[in-house]
């Protein structure tokens, strides 16, 4: 049986690349794929795929990814060529621009939101255990 994939990283066959929580890495990051960060990111980021910033994860600089599920807290732009997901612990301070946006209840932006398409910005409340 078959069942319908929610989120990006239940799409994918490939391991991710983990920033584990007790984790600080220093630098740019730039890769291919799904990256998870439940630690903590100084640095710019140029993903080519899938970025999940987990609760209690944290990344200080400004990142490029396919699409990605902010439930941390960022410090710097984040530009999405896809889909955008913001959960209810999500804090982001600086730009934002996706092509879609979800927003939980809960979520915090300190700066501009850009929608990059004609799709409205979706405020919906989490329902998820993060």
């Amino acid at each position: 049986m078959s069942y319908p994939k929610r989120r990006f990283l239940d799409g994918s066959a490939a391991s991710p690349t983990f920033i584990g929580a007790a984790s600080l890495f220093e630098g740019n990051i730039r890769g291919v794929g799904q990256f998870v960060v439940s630690g903590e990111v100084h640095g710019d980021g140029d993903i080519q795929g899938g970025l999940n910033v987990c609760a209690g994860g944290r990344w200080h600089g400004h990142i490029r990814a396919r699409q990605a599920i902010i439930g941390g807290e960022i410090v710097g732009s984040l530009t999405v060529e896809g889909k955008l997901e913001l959960g209810h612990r999500a804090v982001i301070r600086g730009k934002v621009s996706a092509c879609t946006i979800a927003i939980a209840a809960g979520a915090i932006v300190d700066g501009d939101i850009e929608v990059t398409s004609d799709a409205p910005m979706v405020r919906f409340e989490e329902r998820r255990e993060v």
